[in-house]
């Protein structure tokens, strides 16, 4: 966004920083998310872990979470979300203070997982913008860490577009393009 220069004074040979302002607060932003779970399934054990001692969320400046939306600058959306449930997740969303972002966790928020029937929302950004996705039923704490990395990284770059968490590993048939893809079968390279 900004660049910092370093201004050394001829006289006293002291030096300072500049930068611009919107840098600055964005770095700001960065480094002190408040967030806001919205928990409605099984996804919520596995992202209430994230903040336990192990996985440590508070190291990047995502340590307690706020219960009301006016304090809150990041919507975690957490399983699945029904029909019934959609109206109040928008009223939630609308009582953020700009500037908010939403990440959507697991695969019932982000698409309705196995969840294909009338009473659920096939994805939270059918109600809300998303601005990251993080797959998995549940993803793992990683993911989760990821993700957050991910929006950390928007949000210093004041970038918008909705960001997805790819796995660190991509299985081989998922490589194969244009081939035919061959089914590993356990003495190939898996299990010998």
């Amino acid at each position: 966004m900004g660049e910092v220069k370093t201004i050394v004074g001829a006289a006293s040979g002291e030096s300072f920083f500049t930068t611009k302002f919107e840098s600055l607060l964005a770095w700001a932003r960065k480094y002190s998310l408040f967030q806001y779970p919205f928990a409605t399934a099984c996804c919520g054990m596995e992202f209430f872990s994230v903040a336990g001692p192990r996985y440590d969320i508070a190291r990047f400046g995502a340590e307690a979470p706020r219960f009301s939306p006016r304090q809150s600058d990041v919507l975690w959306v957490v399983g699945t979300i029904s029909q019934r449930q959609g109206p109040a997740l928008k009223r939630i969303y609308e009582q953020m203070a700009e500037p908010k972002w939403v990440v959507s966790f697991g695969t019932c928020a982000s698409c309705g997982g196995f969840y294909d029937n009338y009473t659920t929302i096939p994805g939270v950004d059918k109600i809300v913008p998303v601005d990251v996705y993080i797959p998995g039923c549940p993803p793992r704490p990683e993911a989760v860490l990821d993700g957050l990395m991910l929006l950390m990284e928007k949000i210093q770059n004041g970038n918008r577009e909705p960001v997805t968490v790819l796995p660190k590993v991509v299985p081989e048939q998922a490589q194969l393009r244009g081939k035919r893809a061959l089914p590993v079968t356990r003495g190939d390279k898996e299990g010998a």
